[in-house]
């Protein structure tokens, strides 16, 4: 089998991670496991953004120096891997002078050469919130869109990155699919974009104004700006510029870049016209996610509405909120969040469905000596069919309505031949009741990328033909 390469997009970790995140990374675990269970070579690669002015600022705010806030944050994002059952086999992190700074500045260096890098005086519109210049089509009543702040005017003197070079050869590479960009609507956006034709972007700020970054090859007055320093953490974390580069011609490129809505101008136009100027190959996909609202409302801390998902761990299990997050927002959309909207959720598929149906089998199951019995075999098979068609389009929610198909039917199958009726040393019982045990089998292995705790569970509760209870109902 080949190889499946997966990314998430590195959070800035000025804060701790929230349920937005939450969202990218249990999504990206998916088709991470789901590519492993298909016998494919699997790297799944997560980390942190550590550099520029707003964590500055925030290890001011919070009494400490720069490095020593984001080995705590980092921590922070380190720990979802226990907390969210994730399986990333790497975590780069752009503080790393070891894993990290040799590639980034090597591919400086590379579009220096290609002499895609000049300077030149600027002066523009700065946003903190972007930790980026913006410009007039960005701004809402002279504010930026995102932010609601007035940029600063600021006047320096830059590295530029050509990107205006690379326009035309990026919008050719994602109008012929070479670069595929998920969902369709995204695509368009892109390419709406890339039609006005890209302009040169800032690529450093002065270290005297910016000195927690990365330093400018042979030029220590300049910090290298975050496009050239985050971005190329996808391949700085195979090597690149390491000496060894093997892993890098073994996954890159990589198959899927997982991002949210808010970075895929960085993700479609800047970082392609990178890796096209020092003539390495491009992603072969995007999946761009939506954003989670809570109650309608955008999250932010000053209405005090930020998500935590250790919190909804801690209440409710890793694996109710893997599937709220998969299963209730809509792939590729903007998704909401409540309590009360999760636990509906959770009380009719996971504690009323799947749980009782398991729940059910296995009580009958102990009544007897029931071996499985490969019933259901075409509904299994269309199942497995529909997730496979639905993951390579990453609609982890129509997956996931494929698998509760077979609960369903599972249902109706007991309800049809009411097992609790029969005598338990009779054929139909032991016939119908194996039935059942290989169904609530194979929903357990086809759950697995999705709900790899449940999926144990299941397993180990068929071969110990032990009742238990999956997903205690919610009052």
């Amino acid at each position: 089998m080949g190889k499946f390469y997966v990314t998430t997009s590195i959070p800035y970790v000025n804060a701790g991670p929230h349920i937005g995140f939450a969202l990218e990374i249990v999504e990206a675990d998916a088709l991470s496991r789901y590519h492993r269970n298909k016998g494919e070579d699997i790297l799944f690669l997560t980390g942190a953004d550590e550099h520029g002015a707003k964590i500055v600022q925030a290890a001011e705010a919070a009494g400490k120096k720069p490095q020593e806030f984001v080995d705590e944050i980092s921590g922070k994002f380190e720990a979802l891997k226990r907390t969210l059952s994730l399986s990333w086999d790497n975590f780069i992190r752009t503080s790393d002078k070891k894993r990290h700074w040799p590639g980034a500045q090597k591919l400086w260096l590379e579009l220096v050469k290609a002499d895609d890098i000049y300077k030149k005086n600027y002066k523009g519109l700065y946003c903190i919130g972007h930790e980026a210049f913006i410009t007039e089509k960005d701004l809402i009543d002279g504010k930026c869109r995102d932010h609601k702040k007035e940029p600063e005017v600021v006047e320096e003197e830059n590295y530029f990155f050509r990107l205006s070079k690379y326009s035309k050869e990026i919008e050719s590479r994602i109008k012929n699919q070479k670069l595929k960009i998920v969902p369709e609507s995204r695509e368009n956006e892109i390419l709406s974009f890339l039609k006005e034709g890209l302009e040169d972007v800032s690529f450093s700020r002065p270290a005297k104004d910016l000195n927690w970054g990365i330093p400018v090859p042979n030029d220590p007055k300049h910090t290298m700006y975050v496009w050239c320093d985050a971005l190329s953490n996808y391949i700085s974390a195979l090597g690149y510029g390491s000496g060894d580069e093997s892993k890098l011609e073994k996954y890159w490129p990589a198959d899927v870049h997982v991002i949210g809505k808010d970075i895929l101008r960085f993700h479609a136009a800047i970082w392609p016209g990178m890796l096209l100027s020092a003539g390495l190959p491009l992603p072969k996909s995007i999946f761009v996610h939506g954003f989670i609202t809570v109650g309608g409302e955008k999250m932010s801390k000053t209405l005090g509405n930020v998500v935590d998902p250790f919190e909804v761990v801690k209440k409710y299990g890793t694996d109710a909120l893997r599937y709220y997050l998969l299963r209730e927002i809509p792939s590729g959309e903007d998704g909401d969040f409540t309590y009360d909207k999760f636990e509906e959720r959770y009380n009719a598929d996971l504690a009323k469905g799947l749980g009782n149906l398991v729940s059910r089998v296995l009580t009958l199951a102990q009544k007897s000596d029931v071996k499985e019995v490969k019933n259901f075999k075409s509904e299994i098979k269309t199942a497995g069919e529909n997730v496979e068609k639905v993951m390579s389009e990453f609609k982890f929610n129509d997956a996931l309505a494929a698998i509760w198909r077979l609960v369903a039917s599972g249902d109706k199958y007991v309800d049809d031949k009411k097992p609790w009726a029969l005598n338990s040393d009779s054929e139909e019982f032991k016939k119908t009741i194996g039935s059942l045990l290989y169904l609530i089998s194979e929903i357990g292995k086809l759950l697995e990328p999705f709900l790899p705790e449940t999926s144990e569970k299941i397993s180990e509760l068929v071969k110990n033909k032990k009742s238990g209870t999956l997903f205690p109902r919610i009052n």
